[in-house]
């Protein structure tokens, strides 16, 4: 399941709307909602995250974490080593066989130390996926 996927899940079980509904409301197929939500599309267009505020009323920074989760959300990714050290290719590819079996904990772990080495604007991915169940 992709952070998007499990952002509209949640919204969707909280105002009691179905699937279909939500998918009639958007104009796409159920399907494909499912599939979104399932992490077994890619990244949502940003027409399709707009909906979802529309129809969701978010505003302001609910509407703006669900783009950020949306941008986060490629169930496949691909990180290209080329030109990085060995060690730094070794941990992609550590990563990459292990992430299965990470603890929700170690996994904040690795986010406060990738947002603490960051020279960008701090994600706001926790903040976002807290307001699920």
């Amino acid at each position: 399941m992709t952070p998007f996927g499990a952002r509209l899940r949640m919204l969707r079980q909280e105002r009691g709307i179905t699937l279909k509904r939500l998918a009639g409301e958007l104009q796409v197929s159920a399907a494909y909602l499912s599939a979104l939500e399932h992490g077994q599309r890619g990244t949502p267009s940003a027409g399709l995250v707009h909906q979802v505020n529309e129809f969701f009323g978010l505003i302001w920074d609910e509407a703006d974490d669900l783009a950020a989760l949306a941008r986060l959300s490629k169930p496949r990714v691909v990180v290209d080593t080329r030109g990085l050290t060995p060690e730094q290719t070794a941990l992609a590819n550590r990563l990459a066989q292990s992430i299965h079996r990470l603890t929700p904990e170690t996994v904040a772990s690795l986010h406060a130390i990738l947002d603490a080495t960051a020279m960008q604007a701090k994600p706001r991915l926790r903040r976002a996926a807290r307001k699920g169940p």
